[in-house]
This record gives structure tokens, C-alpha cells and sequence, in this order.
């Protein structure tokens, strides 16, 4: 914890509020000069914006999708295994290869994308390299990544509904399916929900392979996000002291956004 965690942490923390940079032999305490430059950056300033969107795009999307293609397997009978299965393989497969696989689906000149758009008769456009489409495309292919792992969790939580719980509802006047769903199934997995709600809040806001391989923050900056302006700071620019800055930023939201969701949504879970 204290190598790998709290230490880096600290490290990060401190080097925010100096001038050192990857490869120097001394550095100066500045202050907070380094916040105050990345929040007059456009291009800071533009990574939280799209950051915001991409997980506004896919954390509802997949939570929802994931719901209800778990209701629907968890009825499949002696075939949920194999759908399981074939849901949870996007998530673990290889990101970068899977990745490139997607990039060749939607090629404009050779791939899926072109024959598709032939079909209806419209132009194919180029998804990676338009203002308009590259942050949403980027989304989609994380809701279809991310789908089996919320399936999978969710199948979970409905193994674990009692089911005296439906007889006992059926007794009471609760005998559709929505009403058994929002009286009974809901409720009953909201645990379920509160935990893949995090974990794909979290997944979203660590995004990085996708832009890394897909679109280098193009273009125009319409998929910047907090990962790589963070990495490019770092890594590319050599400016540590502003990666460091960016890094803490990314730690403050997030774990304020942690402690909302474990503070407010905590209460409205049902554990039993």
C-alpha cells in the first residue's frame, strides 16, 4: 500500500506544487501556479468537459442495458451459461487488439462501416476523424465492452432473489412483470446496481486505450480526456509538475464524486 498506493499519491501530491520536470536535477516550490495554469488551458478545460460526457454516454447505458439483458438471460434456461459467456468475452479480451478490430469494423474505405452505409445509400464518414461522432463511437465501443461485466453481476444478484418473494407479490396484487420488476427484482439488486454503478464510473473516468489508439485526442480535441491530457503532459511534453497537477485534480473529482455516491446512494440500497 505504501509503495504502490499512498506513496506515489504523495509524490504526486507534492510535485503539483513545484516547477520540476521529467529529467531535472533540481525543481522550485511554485505554489499553486501549476493549477492556475492548467484551469486557464483550453485544452484542460475541454478534457473535463469531454470526460463528463463520455461517462454521462456510457455509465447509464451500460447500467441500464446491462439490467436488462440480465433479466432476459437469467430466463434463458440451460442456455445462460453460453450466453454469459459470449456478453462477458468483449470485457475480457485484449483492449488494444480489440481496439484495432473495431478500427478495421469501422473503416470508412474497407470495413463493415462502408458496406453498411452502402446499403442505405449514404456517404461513409470517417467515425475517429469527425467532431461530431469520434466521442460517441468511442462510447459505444465501451458500452459494448463493458455490457457482460454488468450482465454477469447482475445474473448474480437475481440468483440471489428469494422466490417467495414473486409468490408473496403474486398474493398481493403484484402480477405483471413490470410491477414484479419494480416492487420486487429492483429493489432486490439494488446493491448489485450501487456496486456496478461505481466500478463503471470509475472504468469510464480512467478511459485511455481507446483514445490512445483511436483518435490521439483528435480531432480538434473533441475525444481529449483527463487520462491522456494527463499522459501527454507527462510523457510527451515532459512537464511533470503539470501532469502532477492534472493527476490530483483527476483524484479530487473522482473521490468526491466516491463519496456522493457511497454517502447518498448507500442509503437506498437493500442488502437483504
Amino acid at each position: 500500500m505504501v509503495v504502490f498506493l499512498i506513496g506515489p499519491v504523495i509524490s504526486v501530491f507534492f510535485l503539483s506544487f513545484t516547477d520540476w520536470q521529467l529529467g531535472e536535477q533540481s525543481f522550485a516550490l511554485v505554489g499553486f501556479e501549476n493549477y492556475i495554469s492548467i484551469f486557464q488551458d483550453d485544452v484542460f478545460l475541454r478534457s473535463i468537459i469531454n470526460t463528463a460526457l463520455y461517462i454521462f454516454m456510457t455509465v447509464p447505458t451500460t447500467l441500464i442495458l446491462g439490467l436488462i439483458f440480465a433479466n432476459l438471460i437469467f430466463q434463458a434456461g440451460p442456455m445462460r451459461s453460453i450466453y454469459q459467456t459470449i456478453y462477458f468475452m468483449p470485457f475480457m479480451a485484449t483492449a488494444v487488439a480489440m481496439l484495432i478490430v473495431w478500427q478495421f469494423v469501422l473503416n470508412p474505405t474497407v470495413g463493415v462501416w462502408k458496406v453498411v452505409t452502402d446499403v442505405f445509400g449514404v456517404e461513409a464518414i470517417n467515425l475517429f476523424r469527425n467532431e461530431r461522432t469520434a466521442l460517441p463511437t468511442l462510447a459505444f465501443i465501451s458500452i459494448w465492452q463493458n455490457i457482460g461485466f454488468a450482465v454477469v453481476l447482475f445474473i448474480a444478484g437475481l440468483s440471489g432473489i428469494p422466490k417467495d418473494l414473486y409468490e408473496a407479490g403474486e398474493l398481493d396484487g403484484v402480477d405483471s412483470a413490470f410491477s414484479r420488476f419494480w416492487r420486487i427484482t429492483w429493489p432486490m439488486v439494488s446493491h448489485v446496481t450501487f456496486f456496478v454503478l461505481i466500478m463503471l464510473t470509475v472504468h469510464s473516468f480512467q478511459v485511455f486505450e481507446s483514445v490512445a489508439v483511436l483518435t490521439q485526442g483528435g480531432p480538434n480535441d473533441a475525444t481529449e480526456v483527463l487520462t491522456y491530457t494527463m499522459y501527454k503532459e507527462g510523457f510527451d511534453f515532459f512537464r511533470t509538475n503539470i501532469a502532477s497537477a492534472i493527476t490530483v485534480v483527476f483524484l479530487l473529482v473522482i473521490g468526491t464524486i466516491m463519496i456522493i455516491k457511497t454517502t447518498w446512494l448507500e442509503k437506498k440500497v437493500h442488502y437483504s
